[in-house]
């Protein structure tokens, strides 16, 4: 599952690594757009696999930011 950005910004800060186990909700990164910081988080329980974004890159509305496998209800 592709995680992408629902706002154009700068990546302020990166939470989660490649290989973490996150749960619903959880955050990835955090961009800043208009002096706000707005969490991406995950919609669904999943590992990341990659990230596609560094900290400082700017984003575009509706770019990628993360590659998430996601996990079955019993793992």
């Amino acid at each position: 599952m592709i995680i992408k950005s629902e706002i154009a910004g700068q990546v302020w800060r990166i939470v989660a690594r490649v290989g973490q186990k996150l749960a619903i909700d959880d955050t990835i990164v955090i961009i800043e757009s208009m002096k706000m910081e707005i969490p991406v988080s995950t919609p669904i329980a999943g590992i990341i696999t990659e990230l596609h974004v560094e900290e400082e890159d700017l984003v575009e509305e509706d770019q990628d930011i993360a590659t998430l496998e996601v996990l079955r209800e019993s793992e």
